[in-house]
């Protein structure tokens, strides 16, 4: 078979940047929130993957330091259209809500507090319902058996007990390891395997760069502000697990204990990631902005990519090894096992934080019933959804006062 024509390929590499662009404007709600976007949008509307496939790729970016999510993103793009499709899906993903806070560092405008509350509030309860929509989705295919389900509800009740990115990693790897010992020749798992369109040279060469800057960013860090802010942010991360959240302490402690950057400054970047759509690293983008004497819009360049790019090394290091285990029939198993856990982490993400931090008045619980009728039933879009959400409870914020609620 001939391959594809330039045409065809830059015709599928704009084809993804458009939809990652339409993510990146419309994907609230955190990283959980954004696998089930993807989900329903890369896996059951356009098939560019399977259920199977897609949970291997969430296993996958459980074990790895960096944004779970992007780096998910980044791959969907990659195995769609190469390298050029990766780097598409990441600044179309991206883009959006860095330019916000690049914007926001820049000017720092002011905005009227109870529109944004309501503004906000809407778009937590949106959330909650992707994610409610991706548990269920999800479940249904990947926990068939008593022995999944059972594995995923104990997940979802562990983390519960003791929340933490690590217990998550912990859970995956004890996952693996279940479905290694007692899931040996399940049928719900199909051996075909992603295509990857590169080799284990490129691999290890990806996973050398990473050990490479890891090693030597510090060395270098006294020789200028630049090299010293390219280490803050590529060792953040690169040594973090769980994404955009956990790596604030990391940045905290190096931004905010040296004096590059107020407490206030920090926490008010912090508190406006919250209501920006795409990923949560593009806190880095209001960060570099504030931290650097080269220009905002350098800074902003300069922090986003050094916090994401570890994330990334280690994805196109580790997926062509992950690519060949599914060949093999026990880390078949072991994959089983460990999508079972992504579910109940994926459940356990759902009943806390994204369900308390949505539902404030008693009338959210209506509202997230119907919306999920209308995502999960009705199979509905997320843009009306989004729009009637955040009218409705910009409308209640106004109301409440008049009503002494």
């Amino acid at each position: 078979m001939s391959p594809p024509s330039p045409s065809v390929g830059l015709h599928r590499v704009v084809d993804v940047f458009l939809i990652f662009l339409k993510l990146g404007l419309t994907s609230f709600g955190g990283p959980v929130a954004h696998l089930g976007y993807f989900q329903r949008e890369l896996v059951d509307k356009r098939q560019w993957l399977d259920a199977h496939q897609y949970s291997s790729l969430l296993a996958l970016c459980q074990f790895l330091p960096g944004p779970a999510s992007s780096q998910v993103g980044f791959a969907l793009g990659l195995l769609r259209a190469g390298w050029a499709g990766g780097i598409a899906a990441f600044i179309g993903f991206t883009l959006p809500s860095a330019l916000l806070m690049a914007v926001a560092a820049i000017w720092l405008f002011k905005v009227d507090n109870s529109l944004l509350a309501g503004v906000v509030h809407g778009l937590k309860l949106v959330a909650a319902i992707v994610v409610a929509d991706a548990v269920w989705g999800m479940s249904r295919k990947l926990c068939p058996d008593n022995q999944r389900r059972g594995l995923a509800i104990l997940a979802a009740f562990l983390l519960w007990c003791w929340q933490g990115a690590l217990v998550s990693v912990l859970l995956v790897i004890a996952g693996a390891g279940f479905g290694y010992w007692r899931l040996q020749g399940v049928s719900a798992l199909p051996t075909t395997r992603l295509a990857v369109g590169y080799g284990r040279r490129t691999a290890l060469l990806c996973g050398v760069i990473f050990l490479l800057l890891l090693a030597g960013l510090p060395l270098l860090a006294g020789v200028s502000d630049t090299a010293s802010l390219l280490d803050i942010f590529y060792r953040a991360g690169a040594l973090v697990f769980g994404g955009g959240h956990v790596v604030l302490p990391l940045l905290e402690q190096g931004l905010v204990t040296p004096g590059l950057v107020s407490a206030e400054q920090f926490l008010t970047g912090y508190g406006l990631a919250q209501a920006m759509p795409g990923p949560l690293f593009t806190f880095a983008s209001w960060l570099g902005a504030l931290t650097t004497d080269n220009g905002p819009v350098f800074g902003a360049v300069l922090a986003l990519l050094a916090l994401f790019l570890p994330g990334f090394l280690l994805l196109i290091a580790a997926l062509p090894v992950w690519h060949w285990l599914q060949t093999r029939p026990g880390a078949v198993a072991a994959v089983a096992g460990a999508n079972a856990i992504v579910v109940g982490i994926l459940l356990a993400a759902l009943i806390n934080p994204v369900l308390p931090a949505a539902v404030s008045h008693w009338l959210d619980v209506p509202l997230l019933l119907l919306g999920g009728w209308w995502l999960i039933m009705r199979k509905g879009s997320v843009l009306w959804l989004i729009g009637a959400g955040v009218g409705v409870t910009g409308l209640m914020n106004e109301l409440m006062p008049l009503w002494g609620g």
